[in-house]
């Protein structure tokens, strides 16, 4: 695949040498998801839902800088604690079943600069309005095509 082609891609990758190990590239960028101590019960790193959850985290932030710079609003850091969750929905018949399960995101949101309560409001009202919160909330279309080796 040529450089072109590649544009715009994440390409992620693993082995038999280490089948647990995921090896991901995105421009000159380089990431590593390790679940191989998964089995045993060590989490050393972070896993795929980490990565969602960072994608998430870094949107939020980013999009409460741009719109209070946009505003003029003295928005000195936003930070963002997430958690990732499987739950069951409170009225389903078939709580036992996976396929009952549902996934639930929380945020908590932590706004420091001279704000007054309607601008941290505000600022909460937008956090839930960035690019990849709203992708996931919307859901995915995912299309696999199978490729020459």
């Amino acid at each position: 695949m040529s450089v072109t082609e590649k544009e715009g891609f994440v390409t992620v990758y693993t082995d038999s040498s280490a089948p647990l190990v995921a090896h991901i590239s995105v421009g000159i960028d380089t990431m590593t998801i390790d679940e191989s101590g998964v089995a045993a019960g060590i989490k050393e790193g972070a896993d795929p839902y980490d990565y969602i959850l960072a994608a998430l985290g870094s949107c939020t932030v980013i999009t409460l800088h741009m719109y209070a710079q946009r505003k003029g609003w003295p928005l000195e850091r936003a930070e963002v604690r997430l958690r990732h969750e499987r739950v069951h929905a409170v009225d389903c018949t078939q709580c036992d079943e996976k396929e009952a399960k549902l996934n639930h995101v929380t945020k908590h949101l932590r706004l420091t600069g001279n704000l007054t309560g309607e601008q941290r409001d505000r600022l909460k009202v937008i956090s839930t309005k960035c690019p990849v919160q709203k992708t996931l909330v919307a859901g995915l279309s995912v299309e696999t095509h199978l490729m020459e080796a």
